[in-house]
């Protein structure tokens, strides 16, 4: 899971069903970018609005475009611990490489509640997990005790996507981590200063609309050359930003659009972005080169 790892979107045409021929153009985008790994089904691919039908066809068509081409991570998340680990048994899992499992959102459980939930949820599968830390999204942040707490006493947990936003948190799991435990930006403008603490990459937004160059970024910030990887940081910034202006997976649906990979349109309670980021996204990419 090092190096730049893709949230993948799940596009819908005018009618609202599951686009798989701009599903199929994205993962070939992301082949030809270069990037190192896909994640399906998180919260950029909209997987809590989609039924169960709807998740496999996602999948299965994933699968087919990809050939085994890139390692697959899948997205088995929840708030209800036992529901959690009862879908995590039943998923197919043979094609995935590791699952990204979010913290239990909306509870707000203590620290205490959120080892319990990976403690069950690391029992429930010999696969690797990778923790998601999202505050923003969760209403609750795993603390830099707990993660670390969870990363020494459950083998096959084996990465954290830190999108907490607070690079102190960030270094300090860094700093006191398990030999093999790795960090993984959740937040892309703040990849490079991760990198530079010493995370193992991230998984990433931005990546799916400038795969190339992003991904490059990664590479040159892994290999310490930090004064190229800089250049590139900076000039994928302001688009980044504009992504998540009015909301993801909105303003990332909406750049692919301006790229012709597919439609801008998401599922209520989403709605596309406002016309004033719209306008900015769009010149930002055509002015991109």
């Amino acid at each position: 899971m090092k190096g730049t790892g893709v949230a993948i979107v799940t596009p819908f045409d005018k009618k609202g069903n599951v686009d798989t021929s701009a599903l199929s153009a994205i993962v070939k985008h992301l082949h030809k970018g270069g990037v190192d790994y896909i994640v399906v089904m998180g919260t950029t691919g909209e997987s809590a609005t989609l039924s169960k039908e709807e998740k496999e066809l996602v999948i299965d068509t994933i699968k087919k475009t990809n050939a085994g081409k890139l390692p697959l991570v899948l997205g088995i998340g929840g708030n209800n611990t036992a529901e959690v680990v009862n879908s995590i048994k039943k998923a197919a899992l043979k094609d995935f490489e590791a699952i990204l499992s979010v913290a239990p959102y909306y509870n707000k459980p203590n620290q205490e509640g959120y080892y319990q939930h990976y403690k069950a949820v690391s029992a429930a599968t010999k696969k690797d997990i990778i923790l998601y830390n999202v505050p923003g999204r969760t209403g609750s942040n795993v603390t830099t005790e707990t993660q670390l707490r969870i990363a020494r006493d459950f083998k096959n947990i084996v990465a954290t996507k830190e999108a907490s936003g607070n690079i102190e948190q960030i270094m300090k799991i860094i700093k006191n981590k398990p030999k093999d435990f790795m960090v993984l930006s959740g937040d892309d403008n703040l990849t490079l200063p991760a990198m530079a603490a010493g995370a193992a990459g991230v998984i990433s937004v931005v990546a799916q609309v400038l795969p190339a160059d992003f991904s490059e970024m990664v590479r040159l910030c892994s290999k310490g050359n930090f004064e190229k990887a800089q250049k590139l940081h900076y000039k994928v910034m302001d688009i980044t930003d504009q992504l998540f202006a009015d909301g993801n997976p909105g303003g990332v649906k909406y750049a692919l659009s301006e790229l012709g990979l597919c439609k801008p349109y998401v599922r209520l309670p989403l709605c596309e972005p406002n016309e004033g980021v719209k306008q900015k996204l769009k010149k930002l990419i055509n002015d991109y080169h």
